[in-house]
């Protein structure tokens, strides 16, 4: 069999995550379609080899070289599948930009994914990490999936309840290296309304005057929040929110909040409360300080950022002091959202 097309040996990975982490990977494939993932299964000795999937890079620290072959996604095309009673079925390639898939969507008249708008990455990440914001997570617009089994090489369908969606998580989070995904298909609400529970998107709205807010209105006032919050990763490298927000039981939680009464806090459906990451790494003095060449962003003490020549071990050496700062203080251990490779 021949080799794989589009292929690129010790290959610069440092411009293929948002980190900009210096690494380089044995060998580079890139995908432009589910056929030429399967056929990368079926040659001979690329499957034997370590492998990592790839889509924007958003949601990855690189702790150094990669021995085996990365899967860069670059799967295109987006399309209205069907329209439902109650929903519009759209489809999007995993290697389409997310930003710019959800605001297509916005333009076509079909709404939904509007606060979850400029969350930087690929459509085929969305769901392996279970993308979430502003009172929205994907499993909540979640129809299906294709996905190619990176073992056997066969092609599989996943509808929501094959794909064990959790905080931040997925069955195929669980299983790195089985699964590449190829395409999404994202079910969006006939009628629409707005999700603006959310504090900083009401207040937002309340600033723009907006009383009655459009689909339009949502993802503007989003992408606003989340410019004033989060570095663009275009001028300094980050992975976005780099821990995930802890969920204590509500004993834990009170004790803290007899000490901090003005700590965040929300009510879970089974009783825990889910506290702010950014709120206890702040109050541990972790806000704008550094460690090498990694800091905690100025403006948004959760966000983890490359001041420049960073590798991953610098990124893992200031989350483990982060980490420890703030089970000491509140006794809450953080977990980082990022995978590690």
């Amino acid at each position: 069999m021949a080799e794989p097309a589009h292929v690129e040996y010790d290959a610069d990975l440092s411009g293929l995550n948002t980190f900009g982490l210096k690494a380089r990977a044995a060998r580079l494939l890139r995908l432009r379609s589910a056929e030429e993932a399967v056929a990368a299964v079926h040659a001979p000795g690329w499957a034997d080899a370590p492998r990592l999937v790839l889509g924007g890079g958003s949601n990855l620290v690189l702790t150094g070289d990669f021995a085996g072959t990365v899967l860069k996604v670059e799967i295109a095309g987006r399309r209205l599948m069907r329209e439902e009673a109650d929903a519009w079925i759209v489809e999007a390639g995993a290697g389409e930009n997310w930003h710019d898939f959800v605001r297509w969507t916005l333009m076509q008249g079909w709404p939904g994914l509007e606060n979850l708008s400029l969350i930087p990455g690929t459509v085929g990440a969305a769901p392996i990490q279970n993308i979430g914001a502003y009172g929205l997570e994907v499993v909540d617009r979640f129809d299906s999936l294709d996905a190619v089994d990176l073992e056997t090489g066969a092609c599989r369908s996943f509808a929501l309840d094959d794909c064990g969606f959790g905080y931040r998580d997925s069955v195929f989070k669980r299983q790195p290296g089985r699964w590449l995904v190829t395409a999404v298909r994202f079910r969006l609400p006939r009628p629409w309304q707005p999700v603006t529970r959310y504090a900083d998107v009401a207040r937002e709205m309340e600033a723009r005057g907006v009383t009655a807010p459009t689909p339009l209105d949502v993802s503007d006032a989003v992408i606003a929040i989340r410019r004033r919050k989060l570095p663009d990763p275009a001028e300094i490298g980050n992975a976005g929110s780099f821990f995930k927000n802890p969920v204590v039981d509500a004993a834990h939680c009170a004790r803290l909040l007899a000490d901090h009464p003005a700590m965040p806090h929300y009510p879970q459906a089974d009783g825990g409360e889910k506290l702010a990451a950014g709120w206890l790494i702040e109050q541990a003095g972790w806000k704008g300080r550094s460690l090498g060449p990694v800091g905690s962003f100025e403006r948004q003490a959760l966000v983890l950022v490359n001041r420049g020549g960073a590798c991953g071990a610098d990124v893992a050496r200031i989350a483990q002091a982060i980490m420890a700062d703030v089970e000491a203080r509140f006794g809450v251990r953080l977990e980082p959202e990022p995978v590690f490779v």
